[in-house]
């Protein structure tokens, strides 16, 4: 049996302004994946994840994020081809630049205790909030039972 498996790797960061507010992405240009979330993307091969994170934060807020922190990670196998796909999620509280959208999607602050409330949220981001904002949960992945998805958090 292999140990090895191919994997696609991504992340994703909250960063928090410490005011109550954090940045929300609405996805607006991918074809089939649209709505509120946090922004982040896929790490490059030969890249490592906490730089990636950072790249990906300059490129799609015009923030420079510092001392990411890992918080969790969400996990599933893509249905299409059953690679396994990883998403890395950080938490950033300290930043600098010029806030600004990119053609990923329109960026904003938006108040913590209202973002899950929301019917805006891009299919999927509420399980990976779930890991965002209570640390006694790292990781959310989803488990297949006889005619579904089963959700499961550790």
């Amino acid at each position: 049996m292999s140990r090895m498996e191919e994997v696609e790797l991504t992340n994703m960061c909250m960063i928090c302004d410490g005011n109550g507010n954090v940045l929300v992405q609405n996805k607006v240009n991918h074809p089939s994946w649209h709505g509120w979330n946090f922004p982040g993307g896929h790490v490059e091969t030969g890249e490592y994840v906490t730089p990636s994170v950072i790249r990906e934060m300059k490129e799609e807020t015009g923030l420079t994020v510092e001392n990411p922190r890992l918080c969790g990670i969400k996990e599933f196998h893509k249905s299409k081809d059953g690679k396994r796909y990883i998403v890395f999620l950080y938490i950033a509280d300290k930043f600098s630049g010029e806030l600004r959208s990119s053609n990923e999607g329109e960026i904003f602050w938006y108040p913590l205790s209202e973002l899950e409330k929301s019917d805006k949220l891009i299919d999927g981001f509420g399980e990976m909030l779930t890991v965002f904002t209570d640390s006694n949960i790292s990781e959310v992945y989803y488990e297949r039972t006889a005619d579904d998805f089963k959700t499961v958090y550790c």
